[in-house]
C-alpha cells in the first residue's frame, strides 16, 4: 500500500466518521424539536449559524490551511465538532435558542474544516496528468461520505428513540473523540501547506473557471436544500403521518442512494468533455422539481409523487454533486489548492444557507409546492451558469 493510499485512506475515515455524527446530529435537532412544538421556520433559524458559518469557515479555512497544513485544520475540525455535541449534552432547561444556535455554529465550523481539508488533501495525493483517477477518488470520497451522511440521518432517529437527545449527543460525542485521538497521529505532517505563505487578500478567488462553478454550486445546493433541510421532514411527519424513525428512515435511504450514485458517477458520465455534461445534468435535474409540484397541485397521490419524484431527483442531482466536486479540485492550484477548494465550498455553503432560511419560512407560509417551484429555478440557474463554464482536456472513467 502506497503512502499516497494509506494517507487517502485516513482522511476518509476522518471523513466518514464526521458525517456520521453530522447527519445524526442534524436529524436529531429538527425531529426534536419539532417534537417540542418548534414551527419549521424556527427550527430553520437553529440551522442559520451553522450555515453562515460555513460560509466563513470555507472562505477563511482555504488559508489557514495553506498556512497551516490540512492535517491541522482537520483535526480542527473534529474537536469543534467533540465540542458542539458536549454543548448539546447539557440539561434541557438549557436548551434555548440561542444556545443551540450556538452549538450549531460550531458544527458548521466544524463540518467545513473538515470537508475543505478532505477535498484538498486529495489533490495532492493524485498527479495532475491523472484526471481519471482523480475524479474517480473524489467522487468515492464525496459519495461514500453522503451514503454516510444518509445511516447518520437514519442513526439520529433511532437514537432519539432509544437514548434520547442527550445521551444520544453523549454517544455521538464520546465516539468521536476516539477517531480525533486516531487522527492526531496517523495523519501526515504538513499536508497541504503551502511552500509561499499565501497572503490573507489571496482568499477570494482570482480564476474565473472557479469563481463560475462556485456560483453554479451555490444556486444547485440552495435548490436542494430549500425543500429537504425542514420542508420535507416535516411533511413526512405532520401530512403522512410517519414516526421519527421512519422519516428518519427514509431520509436515511436516499441520502444512501444519493451516495452510491455519486461513487458511480464517472461510470454513468462516460468521457467527460469539458462543460457539457455539468450543462446538461442540471437542465435535466431543474425539469424534476417541478413535474413533482405539478403532480402534487393535479391531485395525484402524494405518497407516489413525492416518493418517486425524491427518488428521481436524488439520482440526477447525486451526478451533478460528483461532477462539481471533480471540476473543483480540477481546476484548482496545486500549491495553495485550499485557497480555491474553500472559495468553492463558500459558495456550497451560502446555497445552504439560502435554501435552508427558505426551507422553513416558505414551506410554513405557502407549503411544499412553492418550495418545489423555488428548487426547480435555482437548479435553472445553476444550468445557465454551467455553460460559461471553460472547456476541460477529455477524461476517460
Amino acid at each position: 500500500m502506497t503512502a499516497a493510499i494509506r494517507q487517502y485512506l485516513v482522511i476518509t475515515g476522518n471523513y466518514w466518521a464526521f458525517t456520521l455524527t453530522d447527519g445524526a446530529l442534524r436529524m436529531l435537532v429538527v425531529l426534536h424539536f419539532h417534537q417540542l412544538g418548534y414551527s419549521p421556520l424556527e427550527i430553520a433559524l437553529l440551522f442559520i449559524f451553522y450555515e453562515f458559518f460555513g460560509v466563513v469557515t470555507n472562505l477563511v479555512g482555504g488559508y489557514l490551511g495553506a498556512r497551516m497544513g490540512l492535517n491541522r485544520t482537520m483535526n480542527i475540525g473534529l474537536f469543534l465538532q467533540i465540542v458542539a455535541l458536549g454543548m448539546l449534552a447539557v440539561p434541557a432547561a438549557m436548551l434555548t435558542v440561542p444556545w443551540v444556535m450556538a452549538a450549531q455554529a460550531l458544527s458548521g465550523i466544524a463540518k467545513d474544516l473538515n470537508k475543505m481539508s478532505a477535498k484538498s488533501g486529495i489533490k495532492l495525493l493524485v498527479p495532475d496528468e491523472q484526471q481519471g483517477t482523480l475524479y474517480k477518488w473524489v467522487a468515492i470520497l464525496t459519495g461514500s461520505k453522503n451514503t454516510l451522511k444518509g445511516v447518520g440521518f437514519f442513526l439520529g432517529g433511532v437514537l432519539l428513540m432509544a437514548a434520547g437527545f442527550t445521551g444520544a449527543v453523549i454517544i455521538m460525542a464520546v465516539a468521536l473523540t476516539v477517531v480525533w485521538l486516531v487522527s492526531l497521529f496517523l495523519l501526515k505532517q504538513e499536508l497541504g501547506k503551502s511552500k509561499a505563505k499565501p497572503k490573507f487578500s489571496e482568499i477570494l478567488s482570482k480564476s474565473r473557471a472557479i469563481n463560475v462553478l462556485s456560483a453554479a454550486r451555490m444556486f444547485l445546493f440552495g435548490a436542494r436544500d430549500v425543500w429537504f433541510v425542514v420542508a420535507l421532514p416535516v411533511y413526512l411527519h405532520t401530512v403522512f403521518g410517519w414516526d421519527f424513525w421512519k422519516v428518519g428512515g427514509f431520509m436515511a435511504t436516499w441520502i444512501i442512494g444519493y451516495g452510491f450514485i455519486q461513487t458511480i458517477a464517472p461510470r454513468i458520465t462516460g468521457n467527460m468533455k469539458g462543460k457539457q455534461p455539468a450543462v446538461l445534468w442540471a437542465a435535466g435535474l431543474a425539469l424534476i422539481p417541478a413535474a413533482i409540484a405539478i403532480g402534487l397541485t393535479a391531485g395525484w397521490p402524494p405518497q407516489i409523487v413525492i416518493v418517486g419524484g425524491l427518488l428521481l431527483f436524488g439520482v440526477l442531482f447525486a451526478v451533478n454533486s460528483s461532477l462539481h466536486s471533480y471540476l473543483i479540485v480540477s481546476y484548482a492550484r496545486g500549491d495553495g489548492v485550499s485557497l480555491d477548494v474553500g472559495f468553492y465550498y463558500m459558495s456550497n455553503a451560502a446555497g445552504r444557507l439560502l435554501g435552508t432560511i427558505l426551507s422553513g419560512w416558505v414551506y410554513q407560509a405557502w407549503g411544499l409546492e412553492v418550495c418545489l417551484w423555488i428548487s426547480s429555478g435555482l437548479v435553472a440557474m445553476a444550468a445557465l451558469l454551467s455553460v460559461l463554464l471553460p472547456e476541460r482536456r477529455p477524461v476517460t472513467a
